[in-house]
């Protein structure tokens, strides 16, 4: 009855985290979507490896270390764009590979690190401990509060960053929220899903939103709720058939955007067909 006990609060820890960080990558991938930020993302989670393992060997959380390592790339992304005048995507390519080729020399010299590689690189939601649930808690009422009070000028931005820029706003104070958002989720979904498998749970939920022909509107309701399902999906397929957490969310995400994909396919080919039949 203990052992049964033990394992209800176990698992119940990491659906709670699941559906925090689920509702989180959710609610923030709509912004990383529509503002074109997805390689941005994908810099950022692999190029956090290195901060885990850093916090490790220092004796510091790996939250700390993530969080740490996760500001200094944005700001190097953020230099190189501006006062290096690099694209976007050269930045991005550059601080990913460099920092993934540092997490990898640093676990090749440190081979009896005591915590292992491979949770870093997909996470280990099951093993998650209360400072993570918190952690991921507060970053989605804070994610949650900042698109409620800022969500005029956040789509304004970017669906007319031109016209956002000729009526006197300010791009950079945008940006700047925008890019803390993101870094923010970064850190709070690795040790959920790793380094790796992070950018598909920021990913999917929107896509999948937007695939089903949702409004942005419909778009931040929608999405948070997928992500927080597929999380949640995803930890129990884990626990049922023994399999990792972290890619079993992943491929429950996959799933919801392929089935979108899908059912929108479908729905367009009957448009198409009943509009055909009504002209004949």
């Amino acid at each position: 009855m203990t052992a049964l006990v033990d394992l209800v609060g176990w698992l119940g820890q990491a659906l709670v985290e699941a559906a925090l960080v689920g509702a989180l990558a959710g609610l923030v991938g709509v912004l990383v979507v529509l503002r074109r930020r997805v390689f941005f993302a994908t810099a950022l989670t692999h190029a956090t490896f290195p901060g885990g393992i850093i916090a490790v060997l220092v004796g510091w959380n790996v939250l700390v270390g993530n969080a740490l390592f996760a500001v200094a790339l944005t700001l190097v992304m953020l230099a190189l764009t501006t006062w290096g005048r690099q694209r976007a995507a050269v930045a991005s390519g550059v601080v990913l590979t460099g920092g993934f080729a540092l997490g990898t020399t640093l676990s090749g010299l440190n081979p009896t690190l005591p915590v292992r590689v491979q949770s870093f690189l997909t996470g280990s939601i099951l093993t998650v401990d209360l400072a993570d649930v918190v952690f991921a808690g507060a970053v989605l009422v804070i994610a949650v509060g900042v698109t409620a009070a800022l969500r005029r000028q956040l789509l304004y931005s970017s669906f007319d960053p031109t016209g956002y820029r000729a009526a006197g706003f300010a791009p950079w104070a945008v940006d700047a929220v925008v890019l803390t958002l993101i870094t923010a989720t970064v850190v709070a979904l690795t040790p959920a899903v790793g380094a790796i498998l992070a950018i598909a749970l920021l990913a999917a939920p929107p896509l999948a939103a937007a695939r089903a022909g949702l409004h942005w509107r419909g778009m931040l309701v929608a999405s948070p709720l997928i992500g927080a399902g597929c999380a949640v999906v995803g930890v129990l397929v884990s626990a049922r058939w023994a399999v990792a957490a972290g890619p079993a969310i992943v491929l429950v995400a996959t799933a919801a955007l392929g089935a979108a994909w899908g059912a929108r396919r479908l729905l367009d080919r009957a448009r198409v067909s009943r509009t055909r039949r009504v002209r004949a």
